[in-house]
């Protein structure tokens, strides 16, 4: 008898990056802030919120941001 139940362990990839400080320095502070354990949940983290970000402006949406007097304005992310 064939076992066809597919495994929960997914195939992972290493990944070997050279930051400059600011980026480390960025690094930890969102591993702090977010109680992350690891570098790599920071990184998978802001991987998905990437992603679903260019998904909304591809799909012709726009972030906004409401600020603290209750204004809402555009999230400028992704000005050169």
């Amino acid at each position: 008898m064939v076992d066809t139940a597919v495994s929960s362990k997914k195939a992972t990839r290493r990944v070997q990056l050279e930051l400059p400080q600011r980026s480390m320095d960025r690094l930890l502070k969102l591993m702090d802030i977010t109680e992350a354990s690891t570098y790599a949940e920071v990184m998978k983290n802001a991987l998905r919120m990437y992603e679903a970000i260019i998904d909304e402006v591809e799909d012709g949406k726009e972030i906004m941001i409401k600020e603290k007097d209750g204004n809402i304005v555009p999230f400028h992310i992704f000005v050169s």
